[in-house]
């Protein structure tokens, strides 16, 4: 079972029910999913339409699977953007969507391997909140994460990482992540 897993059934549910006065622990928030994606921009100016034999999207597809362990969801174009010169239907990005025990072992390693690894990390940002309890962050790179081979990187590329939970309000979601570790900026 998942280390962080274990560390919110017995530390932070518990202390949380204090901080909260709450008895009853399923109205404590919990980590409901964690939604991991990629933006494929570059490789669908490139290819005019046919991103899946691009390389950048061969490599990102391999390395958002390394990171998250799942095989990512292609997503498509809902509406055709002239200015983006971009169709309809076109490949423009890649997902994945964590939840149970795999998403405790993903947060488990963004917080403590590869955040602390991000250049001139000075905490995250506090407001990047959507005030229903979810939080955004992106990453500049994916090169931060122990499972990428630094040297096997031919492109960079970011990600977004959304974390959303059952908090009914942002205090509460800060709350709890704070207790899971996320070293938000003061």
């Amino acid at each position: 079972m998942a280390r962080m897993l274990d560390r919110y059934r017995e530390q932070i549910l518990p202390a949380m029910m204090k901080e909260l006065e709450r008895s009853n622990p399923l109205s404590i928030p919990k980590l409901s999913k964690i939604v991991v994606s990629v933006g494929l921009g570059k490789a669908v100016a490139e290819s005019s339409g046919k991103v899946r034999e691009n390389k950048r999207f061969t490599e990102a597809e391999e390395h958002l699977a390394t990171i998250t362990g799942q095989k990512p969801v292609v997503c498509k174009a809902r509406k055709s953007v002239s200015n983006f010169k971009l169709r309809a239907g076109w490949d423009v990005g890649l997902k994945v969507t964590l939840r149970g025990e795999r998403m405790y072992e993903f947060l488990d390693r963004l917080i403590t391997l590869a955040v602390p690894r991000v250049r001139d990390f000075r905490g995250l940002d506090p407001g990047s909140f959507d005030g229903r309890g979810n939080y955004g962050m992106g990453l500049s790179e994916y090169g931060v994460f122990p499972e990428i081979n630094p040297d096997r990187v031919t492109y960079q590329q970011g990600m977004n990482i959304t974390i959303c939970t059952t908090a009914r309000n942002d205090a509460e979601a800060r709350q709890l992540l704070t207790h899971l570790g996320m070293p938000f900026r003061n």
